[in-house]
């Protein structure tokens, strides 16, 4: 009897030490990348506005190209020493490489520690972003290994990791060389399939956690890239830097409702040994394929996502200056026609990108093109002279 009256407490027991497990868990922490190879004036906001959601930046210190040899990103030394954040510089040392020349790249590791430190940096580790493929991986092992043992002990190495080591038997030996890892779940296939699968990208973390002895962290999208078409029929890929080259450019731009989604279920159902998510990319102010810090925030957070588009109109002497404006915390793309009932127009016309047909008492924007109106961004686009505009009477169709 005394069994059977035990077993119900020790059960609601176990319950309750489980819940506060749960609760006592370490929550996901968000860092970012900041990969910008020339920085400007708007890396200050842009830090600013990061602070509360983002712990840790992993900044782009150094690249190696064939045949461009290496490249130094110009930082701003100061600004990321008030910033104050736990600090981690990025080698980027680019997959078409011959070879690791191991004792060059190293001194070059070298040169960038002592350069950030000289100038008050104080570095929390090192990330590797190096895309060998699997054959390749024994000797890449060989150089995380001289590497580690040329770094300061007390300074962490991590390498940024591909979905497609999960294939080769090597894998657990290249990740013991290393403190973590970071798995790049985006643009790792063919760009032609887009750049981003969150079924898959939640696989492919299970099954790093299960090969994974050691923390690691998911690289997740926050912009987006135009596909150009090239002669040879292969897709030429343009990011941040526009390319002087012809033809129809095929936009790609990771979704945000779908990251929140998987970043919820990450939170709720956590693969072994997932210690955060890293997005890419920090946005500037003027970074057109990036989402806006406002988004980006808001998904970091897990807040619920909306877009609020209205129209806004300021007149002066029966002259009327219309904008478009996201009062929401999700990027839009621009509206496919605004509707305004105006009167006595004596002119009109629209701003880049729309096109405008006028009747006695409507004013009809059209898109022409597509585009992106940020999160609490505004944009003009058109002007009227007009008797009267009915301002509660303009309507913005998606």
């Amino acid at each position: 009897m005394r069994f059977i009256v035990g077993l119900p407490a020790l059960l609601v027991s176990l319950l309750l030490l489980g819940a506060c497990s749960q609760s006592d868990a370490p929550v996901l922490d968000q860092q970012l990348y900041v990969w910008q190879r020339q920085w400007t004036p708007a890396h200050e906001a842009a830090l600013k506005g990061s602070r509360a959601d983002f712990s840790t930046l992993r900044v782009l210190a150094l690249q190696a190209f064939p045949p461009a040899g290496w490249s130094r990103a110009r930082i701003d030394p100061p600004l990321l020493k008030r910033d104050g954040r736990p600090l981690i510089a990025v080698i980027r040392l680019d997959g078409q490489l011959q070879a690791l020349d191991q004792e060059q790249v190293t001194a070059q590791i070298l040169q960038v520690i002592d350069d950030w430190q000289t100038r008050g940096l104080t570095l929390s580790g090192i990330e590797i972003d190096h895309d060998a493929g699997n054959a390749r991986l024994p000797a890449y092992a060989d150089f995380l290994i001289h590497l580690r043992a040329a770094l300061p002990s007390s300074l962490p190495l991590s390498i940024t990791a591909l979905p497609a080591w999960l294939d080769s038997p090597q894998l657990p030996a290249l990740l013991a060389t290393v403190d973590s890892s970071v798995l790049q779940v985006h643009a790792v296939s063919d760009p032609r399939r887009g750049l981003f699968d969150p079924e898959q990208a939640r696989n492919w973390a299970e099954r790093w956690g299960w090969i994974s002895e050691k923390p690691f962290y998911l690289a997740l999208p926050a912009y987006g890239i135009a596909l150009l078409p090239d002669s040879g029929g292969a897709p030429v890929v343009e990011s941040e830097v526009t390319l002087e080259r012809g033809g129809e450019r095929r936009e790609l731009l990771a979704d945000p409702q779908e990251l929140s989604q998987l970043a919820k279920a990450l939170r709720k159902d956590r693969p072994a040994h997932l210690a955060g998510l890293i997005w890419f990319r920090l946005p500037l102010a003027n970074d057109r394929r990036a989402w806006s810090l406002t988004t980006l925030g808001a998904v970091a957070r897990g807040d619920a996502l909306s877009s609020k588009l209205d129209v806004s109109f300021k007149a002066q002497d029966g002259l009327y200056d219309i904008t478009l404006g996201n009062a929401g915390n999700l990027d839009s793309p621009w509206p496919a026609r605004l509707l305004v009932k105006a009167s006595g127009c004596e002119g009109a016309d629209a701003l880049a990108g729309y096109a405008l047909q006028q009747s006695a008492d409507l004013l009809t924007f059209t898109r022409l093109r597509d585009g992106r109106l940020p999160a609490g961004g505004q944009r003009a686009i058109g002007w009227a002279r007009c008797a009267n505009i009915d301002q509660g009477g303009s309507h913005v169709d998606p």
